[in-house]
Parts: C-alpha cells; sequence; structure tokens
C-alpha cells in the first residue's frame, strides 16, 4: 500500500514487485500529489476498494493511515504488518506556503503503533522518528502512557531502498558539475547557485548539467543560473531515463544542498556512474559518505570551496555497493518471509 506515488516510491515498490515474484502482490497506490489530503484520506480513497481477500501481509508505506485503514476494516487488524519510512513527518522541514500541522506525524505515530514492524531507509530516519515521538510526546498536556518510545524502537529496523547501479565511464566531460534533485524549497537550491556564482567569480572553469523535475514556473534559483552562468550549462531539463543515465556517467561531480535527505537516492545513483558527491554534513549524508565529501550544511562559501578542490584534485570515490540491488535482495526477502511466519 502506497499512499504516494512519487518517483522513490514507485521505484521501490516496483522493484519489490519484480524482484519477489514468489509473493503474490495486490498493490493499492495513490498518485504523488496533495500531499495534505493523501496522508490524511488514504483511508476513505481505499474504502471500497480493498481487495476481497484477506491478505496474509500488509506492507504499507509511512504514508498510509494504517491505524484508520485497520479500524474500518476490522479483517485487517490482525494481519501481520510492515510499516516503511521512506520519510518521517517529524524531520520534514514545511516551506512558507505550507500550514504546519500535527496531523501528518499524528498518522505516522498511530500507523507505527498498529505495525508490527517499522522499517526504515536510513539509521537518520530512524533516529529522527524516535525522536520528533519523544518530543512531541512531552508536548502533550496529560494522559500520555508510558513505553511508547520503547515500544517503537524495539520493532524499529534499517532496511534502505535498493538501487540499480549505473554504468560508470572512464571519459568523462571534465569539471562537469551535477544537480539531479528537484528544485524545490526542501532542497535548497539557493544555496547550490550562491556556491555556483561564487566559483564562477573566483575563475574556475567548470559545466553544469542541471537536472531534476522544476515546477511550471522556474524558481528563482534556477533563474539565476540561467542568467548568469549561461555559459557552463550543457544541460538544463528534466530528461529521460536513458539520458539521465548518460549524464550521471558523464558527471565529475554531484551535489546536494538539501535541508532533508532521508536516503539520497539521485546522490547514489551519481555515485554509482563514478560522480564524487559534495554533500552537507547532516541528515542521511553523515552515515554514508566520510566527512571529506561533507561541507557544513548551509554554507555557500565552504561548498564553493570544496568544489574547487575537487575540481583541482579528485578524491577517491566512496563506495556504495552496500545499497546495490544484488546486495539488498537477500535482506528483504529476509524481512518479507520473517513477517509471514
Amino acid at each position: 500500500m502506497s499512499a504516494y506515488r512519487s518517483d522513490s516510491h514507485a521505484a521501490w515498490a516496483d522493484w519489490l514487485i519484480n524482484t519477489f515474484d514468489e509473493f503474490n502482490w495486490q498493490v493499492l497506490e495513490l498518485p504523488g500529489r496533495h500531499f495534505r489530503w493523501r496522508i490524511r484520506g488514504n483511508p476513505l480513497s481505499w474504502l471500497n476498494s480493498l481487495p476481497k481477500q484477506k491478505p496474509e501481509l500488509i506492507l504499507a508505506t509511512s504514508m498510509v493511515d494504517l491505524a484508520t485503514l485497520k479500524g474500518l476494516h476490522p479483517s485487517l487488524a490482525n494481519v501481520p504488518s510492515l510499516y516503511y519510512f521512506h520519510e518521517n513527518q517529524f524531520a520534514y522541514p514545511t516551506s512558507e506556503q505550507q500550514h504546519d500541522s500535527v496531523d501528518p506525524q499524528m498518522v505516522q505515530l498511530y500507523g507505527a503503533l498498529s505495525a508490527s514492524k517499522l522499517l526504515f531507509n536510513s539509521a537518520y530516519n530512524s533516529d529522527s522518528f524516535l525522536q520528533g515521538v519523544n518530543d512531541l510526546l512531552g508536548r502533550l498536556p496529560d494522559e500520555v502512557p508510558e513505553g511508547v518510545l520503547e515500544q517503537l524502537k524495539n520493532k524499529s529496523s534499517v532496511l534502505p531502498v535498493a538501487i540499480n547501479p549505473i554504468k560508470a565511464i572512464e571519459q568523462k566531460t571534465p569539471g562537469l558539475i551535477l544537480w539531479n534533485h528537484r528544485w524545490e524549497y526542501d532542497k535548497a537550491p539557493q544555496l547550490f547557485t550562491q556556491a555556483l556564482i561564487k566559483l564562477h567569480e573566483s575563475g574556475t572553469d567548470f559545466k553544469l548539467a542541471l537536472l531534476g523535475e522544476r515546477p511550471r514556473k522556474t524558481p528563482g534559483a534556477l533563474l539565476d543560473i540561467e542568467n548568469h552562468l549561461a555559459e557552463h550549462i550543457i544541460i538544463n531539463g528534466k530528461v529521460s531515463r536513458q539520458q539521465y543515465e548518460h549524464y550521471l556517467s558523464q558527471s565529475v561531480l554531484v551535489v546536494s544542498t538539501a535541508i532533508h535527505e532521508f536516503q539520497g537516492l539521485a546522490i547514489m545513483e551519481a555515485v554509482s556512474a563514478g560522480a564524487i558527491p559534495v554533500v552537507p554534513d547532516a541528515l542521511c549524508y553523515k552515515e554514508q559518505y566520510t566527512s571529506i565529501y561533507r561541507y557544513p550544511q548551509g554554507d555557500s562559501q565552504r561548498l564553493c570551496e570544496t568544489l574547487q578542490r575537487f575540481l583541482t584534485q579528485l578524491p577517491e570515490k566512496p563506495d556504495v555497493e552496500n545499497y546495490y540491488s544484488e546486495n539488498l535482495q537477500t535482506h528483504w526477502c529476509t524481512e518479507l518471509h520473517q513477517a509471514l511466519e
């Protein structure tokens, strides 16, 4: 059950179905749009569309209001259930345009309490969820039961989303810096732009591959790059998967300026293709990449300096093979079979 079929959620679901064909999957998904309605309204959207056959196991993402679904459908109450966290709403930043509400957090808290086991795509995701729950419980006025945090902690494990590695090539485009994220507030593209302008002003030679989804109205950060750094750009747009893999394999450096990231699949894919990561010293990146690849979060000057240094002399590429499909397949298979026992 996936209540928000966005790119990474879709890739995960499709990988599971295609990889583990010994299971008879029954898939329920909702389009990845209207976030507030999706996370709160999925039990209503699915009210009359659940399969008639009672499942042996439920695998639901943390966007699914699992507790309400089990309440509305008593036959599901005792079905073993895995609750998978691609993200958690306790560590998800809100934009100025969004209404800050505790509702999404409560959906995930109740879902976690109703699940048999919780799976997280990174230790950062797990830690920030448990810390967020602890902080929330501490703010509630009264009648808060004991042992909630321990109960959740005792049934939590880390199991990443698998990636399919992209073939690396020896002959890369010299000085090519890659951005392969959404152009939205949670990826902080304005910091990327600031660092690039500083890099340009320093006289450093570089090129840009600007990929990733962008809203209909071009964001200011991208406009500034287009207006001030046009001569550096070799590609600018969302491209086909084949083209995407081509530019990843051509890139020398891949950059993240995110203020939220729970696994960082885009960076991992680029690293698998031979790019060197330049990432914040925060979020999930601290468990994935040693300090040489990290700069202080939010510091455009230090980001610029790291880019300059790497363009002069590249460090050794980090190893992300533990996240490859071939290496995670056994772990996922074991988890699914154990849940059925």
